[in-house]
Order: structure tokens, then C-alpha cells, then sequence
């Protein structure tokens, strides 16, 4: 014979593991985005510092400023096919538009 007093004891305790559940759930995703922006972001910067390093260090056309400029080209379109958004570090901002200038370290 079951008693109604476990039965609803029972029925509470699974509504609450679920409903925390739900929550967590849903509150780690606006995170989890919140990280990719900020590794984009990082990636991008790190991107430029190397691109500023090779130039100052091998000059501006040199083969090593070249293949900086490269990373630098792929890290934002790796960014903006993941976010469509890219990071400018010159500005300070992100940017929503592929609108990124090719030669901006020329």
C-alpha cells in the first residue's frame, strides 16, 4: 500500500531536480557564448600583437610581417563565420559588418 503523503513528497523532489535542471541549463548557454566572443576576441589580439611584433622586428614587408598578416586575416575570418562579428583592436570595438580592411598594416 503506497501513502499519499510519499507519493507527493516524491512528486515535489522530482519537479525540483528538474526545474534545476532547467535552469542551469539555461543559464550556461548565455555563458558559454559570452566565452567564444571573448576567445575570438583574445585570438584576434593576440593576432595583431604578432603581426606589430614581426614588423617591428623584420620590417614591414618582410616574409614574417606577410605571414602575420595572414593569421591576422584567417583569426577574424575564423571569427566572423563563427560570430559574424570581428574584434578591432585598433577601435577598441566589434564590428557586425565584414568590413575589415585587408591592408590596414601595409
Amino acid at each position: 500500500m503506497t501513502h499519499p503523503h510519499k507519493l507527493c513528497t516524491t512528486a515535489i523532489s522530482m519537479l525540483s531536480g528538474v526545474i534545476l535542471t532547467v535552469v542551469l541549463l539555461f543559464s550556461a548557454v548565455p555563458r558559454l557564448h559570452s566565452e567564444d566572443i571573448d576567445r575570438c576576441q583574445r585570438r584576434v589580439v593576440h593576432a595583431e600583437h604578432e603581426l606589430h611584433q614581426a614588423i617591428e622586428k623584420h620590417g614591414r614587408n618582410s616574409k614574417q610581417a606577410n605571414h602575420e598578416r595572414r593569421e591576422l586575416h584567417n583569426t577574424r575570418e575564423r571569427c566572423w563565420s563563427e560570430r559574424h562579428r570581428w574584434w578591432d583592436e585598433h577601435e577598441h570595438r566589434w564590428h557586425t559588418d565584414r568590413d575589415w580592411n585587408e591592408h590596414d598594416h601595409d
